[in-house]
């Protein structure tokens, strides 16, 4: 294998396996643009990457992924012929071999679902070389052709860092919501009534489809909520976004937040739920950074805090008056 094919590789196992940071993409990004032979070796890559059994690859191959991807493609047997014949056909075999596996890799990740469960959070790369980074408890459907760029989020909340593509609209829908970019980075969070949209770089349009003629431009640093009757509601918060975000690096960030609003958060992404037995404690207010999956260490803060007592269960924790009882 040449050293750009392993190159390759390696850039596909990291970027597939969630190993990468945005001074990381950035380099890929500067890598792959470079030269022609690092495109072409990187989509050969892609596509032996999405052909193969993934997860197998990450929990059972011998030498992890980067050795499983350093393997080449094998073409597929020719038949003998006289040899300047044999020699065009068998380049021609490798060519179209390539050409299948590079077109069946661009139709598998133009078309796909990515789903997490309660506490997993992903960061996957989309065809369009678009990145997509999904929070807790969370679907996304992913539909892609050469003119337009859908995305559908079923249930929970994503962050996209959008591809520059004026000939292909990235929209991402969540009911009856729609959110339109070209070359942007935004988040949008599903409701039962609208979706939260926050804006982290560039411009995008949001509307409900009650009311398509109704559109509004959001800017970095803007959050919104859009309801799903039309109603929208904007405000140019930077720091609030950048808190509201701070899951992408599994963290809660709470600044004055309700103590009934910070337990609905951490509640989000732990099977260990923690309950407010003490109604009166609800309003309480509260300061502070948290790992999302460290609830008994928000709730030894709160009773820091409040003197509140609190009991720790293996299925839940208890704040309040009532924490020792039953």
């Amino acid at each position: 294998m040449s050293p750009i094919d392993q190159l390759a590789s390696d850039w596909v196992a990291r970027r597939y396996s969630g190993r990468m940071d945005e001074a990381a993409e950035a380099a890929f990004q500067t890598w792959h643009d470079a030269d022609p032979r690092h495109a072409g070796a990187y989509l050969r890559a892609e596509a032996a990457w999405v052909l193969l059994d993934r997860s197998q690859v990450l929990t059972h191959g011998e030498g992890g992924v980067e050795d499983v991807l350093s393997r080449p493609i094998e073409a597929p047997p020719v038949r003998a012929l006289p040899e300047p014949t044999r020699r065009a056909v068998l380049m021609g075999t490798v060519a179209a071999s390539i050409a299948a596996l590079a077109g069946m890799a661009w139709f598998l990740r133009s078309r796909l679902s990515f789903e997490t469960g309660r506490g997993e959070l992903r960061k996957v790369p989309l065809a369009d070389r678009s990145l997509a980074a999904i929070n807790t408890d969370s679907r996304i459907d992913v539909a892609m052709s050469q003119n337009r760029r859908d995305i559908h989020l079923v249930k929970g909340e994503a962050w996209f860092e959008v591809a520059k593509n004026p000939d292909a609209p990235f929209v991402v829908s969540a009911g009856d919501i729609r959110v339109r970019a070209v070359g942007t980075a935004f988040s949008v969070r599903r409701h039962a009534d609208g979706a939260d949209v926050l804006v982290t770089e560039g411009v995008v349009e949001t509307w409900s489809v009650r009311d398509p003629l109704k559109k509004t431009r959001l800017t970095a640093g803007d959050q919104a909520f859009v309801a799903d009757a039309a109603r929208v509601a904007t405000a140019f918060e930077p720091d609030e976004v950048t808190r509201k975000l701070a899951w992408r690096e599994r963290r809660i960030i709470l600044r004055e937040e309700n103590l009934s609003d910070a337990v609905a958060e951490f509640n989000r992404y732990n099977e260990q739920q923690i309950v407010i037995a003490d109604p009166s404690l609800a309003s309480l207010k509260l300061v502070g950074g948290f790992d999302v999956d460290q609830p008994e260490d928000f709730a030894r803060s709160v009773h820091a805090a409040s003197s509140a007592p609190v009991s720790i269960r293996a299925d839940r924790i208890i704040i309040g008056t009532q924490a020792g009882a039953g």
